[in-house]
């Protein structure tokens, strides 16, 4: 199936949310449909979709589906926000003298020098008024007549309805005058038109501001690039950059796309992507990241990933996708935002009703307490409240090397109560050297030779370290007959006609080999918290390799303060028991498993949630893949395999575990904005509606509520930009 993310335009409130997903979910082929408000993207998912039908479907309630080839960052488009300006800005002018008039019309040192009748006052303001609904007003009209043919209804029929009632009232009173002279409405619908734009135009400068933590990280790419072609130095754009390119990276220069640096040495400053402030040392054979910014010295490098396969196109993707995603919690919003304006009409009508037939107010005071329950009613901030808070969260985390998956993942974080954690590679740096290396009845070399050509054929961080041991050691390194990799165990094959067995304990005494005789010398090493590696050759114990793999420097103080937060905290490792004890007692972890297989580390998942643990996994390796899957939570180090980032919820650039911490932080301050969003957005119209209903709320104050909701929304998810983490 083919997923599509375009851009959508004309949506103005939460029901408009609903009202597109509706019309899409009813098209064949089309699956997974989410609208994001904030962004104002759809996403959805299906095979054999002719867009021109999809643009057309939502067209007819007059919404515009953007689907040309250009992305779109940012939902709306500067012409978008200038539009509504230049609409408010007339609406203003005209506004202001009509407010003036009305108001102090009732002012005797007004009436003094105001010397046009009250017929004549009334043209004047009906003058004034026309081009403020007519013109800067069209827009709530014009939607509101799209809804009203597909019977449907959202915040723009409340607008068109409340200031377009006050304005045809105010125009029958103006020309079919009667005594004792009726008040008219000119200023209410004036006003009206002219807060809504106003509230409108700031909701478009705060969404920008929401956007700008993507916008940032698309603004990392250089426009250009100096490379060497044909033996020459050539500056060219991004997009003529290809795989194998030879870049030349100056000082100062920023780095265009993803590489091994071939000549030169510097240092480079990845904070942008990694949230490190420090420098990194580069030299050759390094790997330099696109976006990241050279320092001091300069050097070459050679392309291998470049756009949406680079580290910086892979970070904006998963940032992308997490603000186009729902959390549980906007399901709800969802559902509410569907009925709200239909309910809120009808409440303007019981309201209406109520006064003129059963209080017997006049036609024109009902008229009044009709409009402002219609303009009180905010859906735009329900739409805003949800996916403003994701869309700064998710920047901010980015920035500090914490790339969430989607926005579900997020509002689970803040449950989690049980940490799991791989080790190698994850409690430590996954970067294990050769210890220690005898042979038993053995030629130390030739065996060292055998074990590293047969070592050479595997990926795992261990093989590599004995591998690179051996070539240390001038070992000519041949290919093996056989080779066969033996999870949890360790490998087998055949070299130079030889049987080998390198790996476990457990792995020895499956094929009944014997190893009392260096049983005392493994558990010294185990016990000192080094891992001992067993070979056999030929059904027979004649080697034992030590490995050791420092507790990286950042996880004592992550693993105490995830302790002071009340986690209950676990390490599983296919490690020996020992090794693992002495490393789970230097790190304080109170629970660990060792030597257990990778399905063994997806059963204890399983068994934790059947206790009715919540649990985070946090991995780095291909054998930790199904356990992250597992995990309600799946955290994977970002400098592990793809496999296990891609099955993971949250990626840790850094690989650093502060960001295990960092990331259940931003989870918990993310959702109590969202709380806190929410209980803005329902608690103006809480207040505001039975205050309109009851005519204790002037319409032009409603507006100004109305108008300011969504701005408060906004501005306190903007807060979440300034949070430490």
């Amino acid at each position: 199936m083919t997923e599509y993310s375009l851009p959508v335009k004309g949506m103005t409130c939460a029901s408009c949310v609903a009202r597109v997903e509706k019309v899409l979910n009813k098209m064949d082929n089309i699956d997974g449909v989410s609208v994001n408000y904030a962004m104002e993207k759809v996403t959805f998912k299906g095979e054999n979709i002719i867009l021109k039908d999809v643009a057309a479907a939502i067209e007819k309630y007059g919404y515009e589906l953007d689907i040309s080839e250009k992305k779109e960052v940012a939902g709306s488009s500067e012409s978008d926000s200038n539009i509504v300006l230049k609409d408010l800005s007339l609406a203003a002018i005209f506004t202001l003298p009509v407010f003036l008039i009305s108001m102090l019309m009732d002012f005797d040192f007004f009436k003094n020098f105001w010397t046009f009748s009250q017929s004549a006052t009334n043209l004047i303001l009906l003058t004034l008024t026309t081009p403020v609904v007519v013109y800067s007003g069209r827009r709530f009209f014009k939607t509101a007549w799209t809804n009203l043919k597909h019977f449907s209804a959202e915040m723009n029929t409340l607008v068109a309805i409340g200031s377009g009632s006050a304005y045809l009232y105010s125009i029958y009173v103006t020309l079919f005058p009667i005594n004792p002279p009726q008040h008219v409405y000119y200023e209410t619908a004036a006003v009206i038109i002219t807060l809504i734009l106003f509230g409108r135009w700031l909701e478009f400068r705060a969404k920008k501001k929401t956007k700008l933590a993507i916008k940032k990280l698309i603004e990392l790419k250089p426009e250009s690039a100096i490379v060497i072609r044909h033996g020459k130095e050539a500056t060219i754009k991004i997009a003529d950059l290809k795989i194998g390119d030879i870049v030349i990276i100056k000082p100062g220069g920023k780095i265009p796309a993803d590489g091994k640096i071939v000549s030169g040495y510097s240092s480079v400053d990845e904070s942008m992507l990694t949230g490190e402030s420090l420098p990194v040392e580069k030299m050759v054979d390094s790997k330099v990241i696109g976006g990241t910014i050279n320092k001091t010295g300069s050097f070459n490098f050679m392309v291998d990933a470049m756009g949406d396969n680079s580290v910086l196109g892979q970070i904006i993707k998963l940032v992308e996708k997490a603000n186009e995603t729902k959390p549980p919690i906007q399901k709800l919003v969802d559902k509410v935002a569907a009925v709200f304006v239909p309910v809120v009409i009808a409440i303007a009508v019981i309201t209406f009703m109520g006064w003129y037939f059963i209080a017997d107010v006049s036609f024109s005071s009902a008229l009044v307490y009709f409009v402002a329950v219609l303009i009180i009613a905010c859906p735009c901030a329900l739409g805003l409240a949800t996916p403003t808070a994701i869309i700064v969260s998710t920047g901010l985390g980015a920035r500090k090397g914490i790339l969430i998956k989607n926005g579900e993942s997020l509002e689970l974080a803040q449950d989690i109560d049980t940490i799991i954690f791989d080790k190698t590679g994850t409690l430590t740096e996954g970067k294990p050297s050769v210890s220690s290396f005898s042979s038993i009845g053995y030629d130390k070399k030739e065996l060292l030779k055998i074990i590293a050509s047969l070592e050479s054929k595997s990926q795992h961080p261990i093989s590599n370290a004995i591998t690179q041991y051996a070539k240390a050691e001038g070992i000519k390194i041949i290919d093996p007959e056989l080779f066969e990799d033996l999870p949890g165990f360790g490998i087998k094959g055949m070299v130079e006609g030889k049987s080998i067995l390198i790996g476990n304990k457990k792995l020895l005494a499956e094929l009944c080999i014997d190893y009392r005789e260096i049983e005392r010398d493994f558990d010294t090493y185990a016990d000192s918290g080094k891992t001992p590696i067993l070979v056999g050759v030929d059904e027979k114990l004649h080697g034992i390799i030590t490995i050791s793999d420092p507790i990286k420097e950042s996880t004592p103080d992550a693993i105490q303060n995830l302790h002071n937060a009340g986690f209950r905290l676990i390490m599983l490792t296919g490690d020996n028991y020992k090794t693992a004890k002495k490393i789970a007692a230097d790190l304080g972890i109170d629970e660990f498993k060792a030597e257990i297989l990778p399905h063994e580390k997806t059963e204890e998942v399983i068994r934790l949630q059947n206790e009715g643990a919540i649990v985070a996994m946090v991995g780095d390796g291909i054998n930790d893949s199904p356990a992250i899957a597992q995990a309600n939570l799946g955290i994977a180090m970002g400098t592990g395999t793809d496999i296990a980032i891609e099955s993971s919820d949250i990626t840790l650039v850094k690989g650093d575990l502060m960001g295990v911490y960092n990331a259940i932080a931003l989870s918990k301050l993310t959702i109590r904005s969202i709380k806190q969003n929410l209980f803005w957005a329902f608690i103006y119209n809480a207040i505001g509606i039975p205050l309109a209903a009851f005519g204790i709320l002037n319409p032009m104050i409603a507006a100004l509520a109305m108008s300011f909701s969504s701005v408060s929304v906004v501005t306190n998810s903007l807060r979440l930009r300034s949070k430490k983490l």
